[in-house]
């Protein structure tokens, strides 16, 4: 397998490229993870088996839209492929780094910059979707174009999150009605179609050389508040971001409700993937939500 990568990072790079250092390093707990070094230039490797070549390949085109875009820092796609039993992908690797006050800032510029810019590039018809289905995780992720923001994520994020957890035989209620509950909760809202991250949590977020950066994408065009939202799922971010992000491109009245649906899937996601607590979570969140449309719709 190594013989294979590092050929296709010769090919890649134009020159003889041969492993001398590896080290296993924490990369999330789908792939793993590796640094690999000529003892000049170093890499980070993801590793998996060849099944989920197709899964590595979603991450590294999401990572080259987003690169493309040169507003914000995110890892270069240097190679991606398979030897008979494992798929890889090869980028370039991130020097984390201890993080101040205006780093945090900066990321938040940048985020809302990347926002601003990737919603005025021409996208078809202006739709909402992705040029083609991903993961989120190692949830299938459709992103089927459509013209109406609220019936995308209506329709191919909350119930297909709830179907997919009907498969495990496990019911949250009834799916038409939970989706046009959350469908007419954001009937209200402009949204404009950008290139998000669309997992951006804060393991997926760091510093390379103190440079604001993102990785791990299951980007698609959406509405840029899903990305915001995620950011105060497990814990809010520096208060700096925010308010870099605010001072940039600030968010429309009404996001506070909103935030509950667009964190609904995710925690979705993590019943389908984990079960246990996300279960009960993911009731509580829905309770909120049927709350918030019982009130609007008295």
């Amino acid at each position: 397998m190594w013989q294979v990568i590092e050929q296709a990072i010769s090919n890649a790079v134009g020159q003889r490229y041969h492993i001398t250092e590896k080290k296993s390093v924490h990369g999330g707990d789908i792939n793993k993870t590796f640094k690999i070094s000529d003892g000049l230039t170093p890499y980070f490797v993801k590793i998996n088996d060849k099944h989920y070549y197709e899964l590595l390949e979603a991450e590294a085109y999401s990572l080259e839209k987003i690169h493309d875009t040169q507003q914000i820092h995110c890892p270069e796609v240097i190679t991606l492929g398979c030897s008979s039993k494992h798929s890889f992908l090869v980028l370039s690797h991130l020097s984390l780094t201890p993080n101040q006050v205006n780093n945090w800032y900066q990321l938040g510029q940048q985020l809302a910059q990347f926002h601003q810019h990737t919603a005025s590039e021409t996208n078809g018809a202006k739709e909402f979707g992705w040029q083609h289905d991903n993961f989120i995780g190692k949830t299938y992720q459709p992103n089927r174009w459509h013209k109406k923001w609220r019936v995308f994520f209506a329709e191919q994020r909350i119930a297909w999150q709830l179907q997919l957890l009907q498969e495990k035989s496990i019911s949250l209620g009834n799916i038409d009605y939970i989706g046009q509950i959350c469908h007419d909760l954001l009937g209200q809202h402009k949204s404009v179609p950008c290139m998000v991250h669309g997992d951006l949590w804060q393991g997926n977020l760091g510093f390379d050389s103190d440079i604001p950066t993102v990785f791990d994408p299951a980007s698609y065009y959406g509405d840029r508040e899903v990305d915001l939202a995620m950011t105060e799922l497990f814990g809010s971010l520096p208060s700096e971001f925010y308010r870099g992000y605010q001072d940039q491109y600030p968010l429309d009245q009404g996001y506070e409700e909103r935030k509950l649906i667009y964190n609904f899937y995710h925690i979705l996601n993590h019943a389908n993937l984990f079960g246990g607590i996300y279960i009960d979570q993911a009731k509580a969140m829905l309770a909120r939500i049927v709350a918030n449309y019982r009130y609007c719709y008295a």
